[in-house]
């Protein structure tokens, strides 16, 4: 009887035993690769923000790692390889200058799935994702248009990549179309994350004639100049109110965390396969931070039915008439621009006060 009694525990312990065995496996490993900190209050704040999401949503399902300020190049190799060496099912590397390494080193571990942020190379377990965030900076280039005294609007880029580039013709465009005689100056830092650098360009375009301030770098900084200048200004990737009570219009915000919860759960159930997806403001992938104090109702108007006509896909940003800096035609009447156009986009549309670094 004590015999049976202990062969029954000892099944039973067996089989606990097993039953954690398997549910410590079938847990996902989920690793992200940052540019920046998780605190630069712009595009990588705005990934951690979709991590938080997966952890909420996802909770013991996944263990997530994640690296914070992973230079582009060499050093982001080694990361992306380290976190596949170390068992993780599933890695997002959430930068341009990512693309390479991740590409390089999906090639070494096939049974690792890979998701690269705004790039453009595929392979079987390499996916790339991004979002048509020039629809967001066309509805910021209305309001810039409809906000400016000096009809100068400054732009702080980073580098001459087609996402940056399309980000200011989109802008521009906007702004064109509510006010015809709004000009662009555009100063470029060379850096995703370089406050001191933003800071400078900021101050610059200010007393180049700039009364509202646009970015597509990550740091806060040029709120903070706007709002010490007493002009206005748009926060990039996430909302920047806080820092520019006063000169914050309205933010563009990047919504991840639904797209990390789809591709996580695919992952785990084994219908994942490459793809490349470039979502925007009908999937609510791109969205807006609440309109500041300072913009008026007939504006919060305007640009309300300009994101409502982007959802219906009624309008879009690129649609001709539109010729290139130097005059030549691009798009005819009506025409809508090109994919391949978009995703390449090398030069400015005509009207932008500005070169293109070469």
């Amino acid at each position: 009887m004590k015999i049976t009694t202990m062969m029954k525990f000892v099944g039973l312990f067996t089989a606990i035993f097993t039953m954690a065995i398997g549910q410590a496996s079938a847990q996902t490993k989920v690793g992200f690769v940052y540019l920046g900190p998780v605190g630069d209050h712009g595009w990588t704040y705005q990934h951690h923000q979709g991590v938080e999401y997966v952890k909420k949503q996802l909770g013991k399902d996944v263990k997530v790692t994640y690296v914070e300020n992973v230079p582009e190049g060499n050093d982001s190799t080694r990361v992306i390889e380290r976190l596949a060496r170390s068992g993780h099912d599933i890695i997002f590397t959430t930068s341009f200058g990512y693309m390479n390494p991740t590409v390089s080193v999906a090639s070494k571990y096939p049974k690792v799935k890979f998701e690269h942020a705004t790039g453009y190379k595929r392979a079987d377990n390499v996916s790339t994702y991004s979002a048509r965030f020039y629809e967001g900076r066309y509805v910021i280039g209305q309001i810039a248009g409809k906000m400016t005294k000096s009809n100068t609007i400054g732009y702080v880029a980073s580098f001459p990549i087609p996402e940056v580039v399309r980000g200011i013709n989109s802008a521009y465009l906007g702004a064109k179309s509510v006010n015809p005689n709004v000009k662009f100056k555009v100063i470029w830092v060379s850096s995703w994350f370089d406050p001191g650098k933003e800071t400078e360009a900021a101050k610059a375009l200010i007393t180049q004639g700039a009364d509202v301030l646009m970015q597509h770098t990550d740091s806060p900084a040029p709120m903070t100049v706007a709002e010490a200048e007493g002009v206005f200004a748009f926060g990039q990737a996430s909302d920047m109110s806080k820092f520019g009570p006063k000169a914050h219009l309205t933010s563009i915000v990047n919504n991840w965390g639904p797209y990390y919860v789809e591709r996580i759960k695919a992952a785990q159930d084994g219908s994942w396969k490459s793809q490349d997806t470039f979502d925007g403001v009908p999937e609510n992938m791109v969205t807006f931070a609440k309109f500041g104090r300072a913009v008026p109702s007939d504006v919060q108007k305007m640009a309300k039915k300009t994101i409502a006509d982007l959802r219906s896909e009624k309008i879009h940003p690129f649609t001709g008439p539109i010729n290139k800096q130097d005059g030549s035609k691009w798009l005819s009447k009506g025409q809508k621009a090109p994919i391949g156009d978009l995703l390449g986009m090398n030069f400015y549309v005509e009207g932008v006060d500005a070169t293109i670094p070469q």
